[in-house]
């Protein structure tokens, strides 16, 4: 009997006793290929000997020190790499343990930014459907994943709702992909003018939607779009990319490839790799220096904020993705991975749509392929399939509700960026035999 509260009261998962390189064990010695990172989280894979060295020293020296009293050398170097490798003017670092924290720091530093430039009446934020930022209340409310919020909705704050940008599933058929995406941007302009642009402070949404609805990118000049009208109407443009960022989608940040710099943008799971709970927000020059020449502090904090063994396990893994090259890895094996998914799974009756960036992949399934309509939800599918890879060795992220909170079901793989093409191969075939296994059951 286990006394903690696991993920699913009525179970307790496989224990897990090592791991090593893109392969985790459990107590009985049984080998996974971790080929969702978590979610999405252990990008150098498990026991980077570099990555634990720098831990080793950090804790020799020192493990932890308030930041009401003390910064420390490490945190400021990460600060450093991360600032120096951003774009635009990101040109500061905010450190907290997790997405959930980042997103909530993201928020608030918003909001404060419009008080110290004399905008209070600022107090609203836009989100889309079907995203998810966070399961801590600020954040829940941002997020547009329905099964998460629904129990907790009478405690969220309002948020202004308006499409997701999913061509798969939203594309008219007789609309052109241009035509599409001036929609979508059309529909969230008239938000911001139902709304009232002087009570907004800012836009946020996932690059690339990761769980919610399985590795989906935005359609081309969508998000040049987006910037254009936050510009336009003085409302920050906040990115999520605790998920696809930080090399996930073959660039260092997802949003490089949509030719945008947000003002705001969290990252966590690809930051540390999974050595240490850690995340941030890295924040626009324009929007410090207005607290700077302010208030002068930014009204927030955590206990374990800038913590500095959680510091030195980032540097060490974003030291080594740089002098490794393996954004040039993701890009490589992500084009390996895309071609299997589309030559073999696309080729599934079950399988609506492969999608996603670099090392961050999504399939789709579907009960017909020509409707798009989704199995019932009372079967479970991303759930069996989850159990049957598992019991081959493989691990992915399926999940359901992909379509509204209840209907679909996808998989979602973010397997290590030092991932091999046998690898892949196994993640692509043990799918194939898996998802024509229970789709063939239903």
């Amino acid at each position: 009997m286990s006394r903690i509260i696991h993920r699913s009261l009525r179970s307790v998962p496989a224990v897990a006793t090592r791991a090593h390189g893109a392969y985790i064990f459990d107590a009985q010695g049984k080998q996974y290929l971790d080929a969702c990172g978590g979610a999405a989280v252990s990008c150098l894979g498990h026991a980077h000997p570099d990555v634990l060295a720098a831990m080793h020293r950090q804790i020799d020296q020192m493990a932890y020190a308030h930041t009401s009293f003390f910064t420390s050398d490490t945190v400021e170097q990460l600060a450093e790499q991360l600032t120096r490798t951003a774009p635009g003017d990101l040109n500061y670092a905010y450190f907290v343990s997790g997405g959930s924290e980042a997103v909530e720091t993201a928020l608030k530093l918003a909001r404060q930014y419009f008080v110290e430039i004399g905008q209070p009446a600022r107090t609203r934020f836009i989100a889309r459907k079907q995203s998810y930022h966070g399961n801590t209340l600020g954040a829940l409310a941002v997020g547009g994943n329905e099964w998460r919020r629904r129990q907790f909705a009478p405690l969220l704050i309002d948020v202004i709702r308006v499409s997701a940008c999913n061509e798969y599933r939203d594309r008219c058929t007789d609309e052109t992909q241009q035509q599409y995406t001036q929609r979508l941007l059309s529909e969230l302009e008239q938000a911001i003018i139902d709304a009232g642009p002087e009570t907004i402070i800012g836009f946020c949404a996932e690059t690339v939607v990761g769980a919610t609805s399985g590795a989906t990118p935005p359609t081309p000049g969508y998000l040049l779009g987006v910037r254009r009208l936050c510009d336009k109407y003085g409302i920050l443009f906040i990115a999520d990319e605790v998920m696809c960022g930080m090399g996930r989608t073959g660039t260092l940040h997802a949003f490089e490839q949509d030719g945008v710099v947000p003002d705001l943008v969290t990252i966590a799971k690809g930051l540390g790799g999974g050595y240490q709970p850690i995340g941030a927000v890295l924040a626009s020059e324009k929007i410090v220096s207005a607290l700077q020449a302010g208030s002068g502090l930014f009204q927030h904090g955590h206990t374990y904020i800038c913590h500095a063994t959680a510091a030195a396990a980032a540097l060490a893994v974003q030291q080594v993705i740089e002098r490794d090259h393996l954004l040039e890895a993701v890009q490589q094996q992500g084009a390996y991975l895309h071609k299997a998914l589309r030559d073999v799974l696309g080729e599934l009756p079950h399988v609506g749509d492969t999608r996603g960036r670099g090392l961050f992949a999504g399939v789709e399934l579907v009960r017909d392929k020509a409707t798009k309509t989704p199995f019932d939800p009372a079967m479970k599918l991303h759930a069996a399939i989850k159990a049957n890879c598992m019991a081959r060795g493989l691990l992915v992220y399926p999940m359901g509700g992909t379509l509204d909170g209840q209907y679909g079901d996808h998989i979602l793989i973010a397997p290590p960026f030092i991932v091999t093409p046998q690898q892949l191969d196994f993640v692509v075939d043990t799918l194939n035999t898996v998802v024509r296994e229970e789709t063939g059951k239903l």
